[in-house]
């Protein structure tokens, strides 16, 4: 990856590092400069990405304990945050029950407000701060079998641009960057409950999810990174509030 920003001397912060996405943003932010501490409740895949780059630190953290998110995010001081830990599941919105329901919300909307809060708190008497949580074109659009889910990135779009507003003035941006569907482990879960509920094979479920995107692919976790490293970039300051999809043209 090209250099867009020189982050030497700063510090992120990535929820959800372990994997996927998170760990895509992690090690580009390792790899232009930045100390970055990593999150997530198993430590196995946390300690995979960290022996990728000697600049990266693991940490267990569930981002829904309030006490331990406040405490990891205080130990790592950071500069930059990204508030991309999350989880997907999908059901007919007559047979979700509460439980299902209040997972995906405390997992996606709650998880993502206890980071973004307590990043604000690390940040107060910094001149400088990103915060970036990683939403979902569900937080954009309705998508079917998907109801929790899509309210629960609904109400990370409305918190970022609330909390935008409030730090508009005090050095810090707010932003979401809203993927279609992504060529990760997450989708390779959906593309399952996919074949196990409907018997296609995993190319036609595969192919279902394709097409949602005008481009017809998955979008690379590395597209989301590059986007992070921008909004981390000389020039971008002027960009808080907002919900930048990176869907091939879906949104």
């Amino acid at each position: 990856m090209s250099l867009v920003a020189d982050l030497t001397g700063k510090s992120a912060f990535v929820t959800g590092g372990g994997s996927g996405v998170g760990a895509a943003i992690a090690l580009a932010l390792a790899d232009q400069g930045a100390r970055v501490t990593i999150c997530g409740r198993r430590s196995a895949p946390l300690n995979d990405v960290a022996g990728r780059a000697s600049r990266i630190t693991p940490v267990v953290c569930d981002i829904t304990d309030e006490d331990a998110i406040s405490a990891a995010i205080a130990a790592a001081d950071p500069d930059i945050v990204i508030a991309n830990a999350g989880v997907s599941s999908s059901a007919p919105f007559t047979k979700t029950n509460l439980n299902d329901f209040e997972r995906m919300v405390s997992i996606n909307l709650t998880g993502t407000f206890l980071t973004l809060r307590e990043s604000v708190r690390a940040m107060k008497d910094k001149p400088w701060g990103r915060m970036i949580a990683i939403a979902s074109t569900a937080g954009l659009k309705g998508y079917a079998y998907v109801a929790p889910y899509a309210a629960a990135k609904h109400g990370v779009v409305g918190m970022v641009k609330s909390v935008a507003l409030e730090y508009a003035r005090k050095g810090i941006t707010v932003n979401a960057i809203c993927p279609g569907f992504l060529d990760t482990e997450m989708t390779d879960q959906s593309i399952a409950n996919i074949v196990e509920k409907t018997g296609r094979t995993a190319a036609e479920a595969r192919a279902s999810l394709e097409a949602t995107n005008p481009m017809h692919k998955l979008v690379p976790p590395q597209d989301v990174a590059a986007a992070v490293l921008w909004l981390c970039s000389p020039g971008s300051d002027m960009v808080t509030g907002q919900a930048i999809s990176v869907s091939g043209g879906e949104t």
